[in-house]
């Protein structure tokens, strides 16, 4: 079940809203647990027992951790030890397949099988087990002695299946008390459904774009499609990904939680640094306070900051996938960072603010080649396509020379021609739209709109969130095509 589904829009979120708001205080934690379970079980009926064995042996850790946590040597080993189960099931389910395809291709023997498919939401759910253990081992964050308030942390519907990577000390308060209310509820219900019409509306018809330009043969893509294309998945990604992040962010609202956002308009950025400053937040906060700073963060010398970072990064590449193409992307970026900060980070900053600009997006659309493509002739293919080396060349019309040998020089214009102009005429107006409301332009002239007419602007916006649900539940009830990009990490 995903929030941009009927049957979540229709039947699940208002059956739990209702019983969740008639329910007394002392029952809302148990309430939200047992809900999330059964949302999770809608998909993943069998590994709702692993999540469940994650919450327990997570919430048995801080148990012990409250007992001994005058003798840090067994305090020590209750950490390790929780740590070690949740990464050793994080690692079987994810990369299992993975380690056996690289011993099987180093050995020279054909690839085993591995046909175990991956839980949705480990990559999210362990991460935060693990946030709660060493919170408490740190003294960061008290125990929580309620089974049920812990486990409605862990499996919390809103952000289970994709994020936003909660820490458990920004919301530990939150479990005992927070504030429940109608306005609270509408500002949720808002967030949500513009959460909703970036993921719809943006995010899939730029999807059936890029799936366009993806299905060109070989020989018919061209730079133009291919640059295009890649534009074009950047933005279906962001939209696909940041929307459902804000859907999560407004449903925590509605029921008296607060997430921080996970994106602020990243593709603004004038370095990569500020790029990954931006995007996917709570990913990069939970590598930087658990990874990153334990290891040494940038407190040694330059040689121990770089490792630092190859390590957090090569990390970070590997946790959104189990293919070494990810593997790859993360050492792209590492290169990148570790340039900027050792190399041209202050060369660039003291340069015009379009040339940094310029210069993230080219290595941000590169690296998305990277992140889409796992098997790696698609991706050689595609990377040479970008710099004009595919058959087709620089060719912008798509008339390739394989093209122009069949066709004679008088010959009607080649597929990839017909397939490019196609898709940009049907979905030049949702890519302007994607490119506009991925700056803070929109936000910036709503805030100006209120503050000249603040009455009329107030009735505006509940119109304009229903025009937009509106949209939305139109797009879904006519349409079958709603991917949802983040599941696969």
């Amino acid at each position: 079940m995903v929030f941009s589904s009927l049957l979540f829009l229709f039947y699940f979120l208002p059956i739990v809203l209702v019983a969740y708001y008639l329910a007394p205080k002392a029952w809302r934690n148990p309430l939200l647990f047992f809900v999330s379970l059964f949302f999770y079980a809608w998909g993943e009926p069998v590994y709702v027992l692993l999540m469940l064995f994650t919450t327990a042996a997570g919430w048995a850790a801080g148990l012990l951790l409250r007992r001994w946590e005058k003798d840090r040597v067994k305090a020590r080993a209750a950490l390790i030890l929780a740590s070690a189960v949740n990464l050793a099931l994080l690692g079987f389910f994810k990369y299992g397949g993975l380690v056996l395809e690289s011993v099987a291709a180093l050995s020279g023997r054909p690839p085993t099988a591995w046909t175990l498919p991956l839980p949705l939401g480990i990559s999210f759910y362990t991460f935060q087990t693990m946030s709660y253990v060493i919170d408490v081992y740190r003294g960061q964050a008290p125990t929580q002695p309620n089974f049920l308030s812990f486990g409605a942390y862990v499996a919390l519907f809103p952000q289970l299946i994709a994020g936003p990577i909660v820490r458990y000390n920004t919301i530990a308060e939150q479990l005992i008390r927070r504030r429940e209310n109608l306005a609270l509820l509408g500002r949720g219900a808002g967030l949500f459904v513009v959460g909703l019409a970036k993921k719809v509306l943006l995010a899939n018809n730029i999807g059936l774009f890029w799936d366009q330009i993806r299905a060109l043969p070989a020989g018919e893509m061209t730079w133009l499609a291919a640059w295009s294309g890649i534009i074009g998945f950047g933005l279906q990604l962001y939209f696909d990904f940041s929307g459902y992040s804000d859907m999560a962010v407004g449903l925590g609202r509605m029921f008296g939680f607060y997430f921080e956002p996970n994106f602020q308009y990243p593709y603004i950025s004038r370095s990569v640094t500020e790029f990954w400053r931006r995007w996917h937040i709570s990913l990069g906060t939970w590598f930087r306070e658990y990874l990153y700073i334990p290891l040494g963060g940038s407190r040694g010398g330059q040689a121990q900051t770089l490792r630092n970072l190859l390590i957090v990064w090569a990390a970070t590449g590997l946790w959104h996938g189990a293919s070494w193409n990810y593997l790859f992307w993360g050492l792209y970026y590492f290169l990148f960072l570790a340039g900027e900060k050792s190399l041209w980070g202050r060369w660039l900053a003291r340069k015009p603010g379009w040339l940094g600009h310029a210069y993230t997006l080219l290595v941000v659309m590169t690296g998305w080649t990277l992140f889409v493509f796992e098997d790696t002739g698609d991706l050689l293919r595609f990377a040479g396509a970008l710099v004009g080396l595919a058959p087709a060349g620089l060719d912008p019309s798509g008339l390739g020379a394989a093209s122009l040998g069949a066709a004679g020089l008088g010959g009607a214009i080649s597929l990839a021609n017909d397939t490019i102009l196609y898709a940009l005429s049907s979905f030049g107006g949702v890519l302007l739209a994607a490119i506009l409301a991925a700056t803070p332009l929109p936000a910036a002239l709503w805030a100006r709109l209120t503050a000249k007419w603040p009455k009329q602007s107030a009735c505006l916006r509940p119109a304009l969130l229903l025009f937009g649900l509106l949209l939305s539940v139109a797009y879904l009830v006519d349409s079958s095509y709603n991917p949802f990009l983040y599941f696969r990490f």
